[in-house]
């Protein structure tokens, strides 16, 4: 489903990606593991389709994702509706005036009709608990109110991937362990799940294996047993 084939990436000369080769199934949950700055943030935003490799391919259902490909808006709004993107910070994804709205835009974009609209915005808001939120403005809300937003966000397109960057970043306890078996429910209904995070309580909740990339940028995938 998801190929990374000898991928190296550089910011402003320094590199960040080096020699990346690894191969995502469908359906499985992955973490991406490792220190500050060693490039797992730069790693999602590559599956994303917002950077890509400079040397080696990315391939995502058999299609090199490369910045001609997404020029082509019909493939890019595509691609955008099959793996979904929840940013570490949730004021980095939301933009709306209310959470209605912000749950609505996806589904717009995507050409839905208002009834088929409607129907996603209102699961989501029961599924997520979040129906007195609905005519709030986002940024009047709390972190995990805004995390829960984001999600629903995502959520109301229904993408085949989910990816997280660092999910339980400042989250309570109760929300932590909701969010946990949140991913879990996406997990057991067939998504594949990518998610960044320094939690090891996460990645042995339900990961099956770990991209470990390490103070050198290099990449390694490991078997779940072995994340610590």
């Amino acid at each position: 489903m998801i190929r990374f084939e000898d991928v190296c990436y550089a910011y402003d000369g320094v590199p960040i990606l080096r020699h990346v080769d690894f191969r995502l199934e469908k359906g499985e949950a992955v973490a991406i593991t490792g220190p500050n700055g060693a490039g797992k943030s730069t790693l999602l935003k590559m599956i994303n389709g917002l950077i890509y490799p400079e040397l080696g391919r990315y391939c995502y259902e058999g299609e090199e994702i490369t910045a001609a490909k997404m020029r082509d808006h019909r493939y890019s709004k595509w691609f955008h509706q099959q793996v979904g993107y929840i940013w570490q910070n949730p004021d980095s994804q939301l933009f709306c005036g209310s959470v209605e709205e912000e749950l609505a835009f996806g589904p717009a974009q995507m050409g839905l009709s208002p009834t088929e609209i409607n129907a996603r915005v209102e699961d989501a808001l029961e599924l997520l608990g979040i129906e007195s939120l609905r005519r709030r403005a986002p940024f009047t809300l709390s972190g995990g109110e805004k995390k829960k937003v984001a999600i629903a966000s995502v959520l109301t397109m229904n993408p085949s991937v989910w990816t997280l960057d660092e999910p339980l970043n400042s989250l309570d306890g109760k929300s932590r362990q909701w969010l946990m078996e949140f991913l879990a429910a996406l997990k057991e209904a067939g998504k594949t799940l990518i998610f960044s995070t320094h939690e090891v309580e996460l990645v042995e909740y339900f990961a099956d294996r770990a991209i470990r990339i390490d103070e050198l940028h290099q990449v390694k995938v490991i078997g779940i047993r072995q994340v610590s």
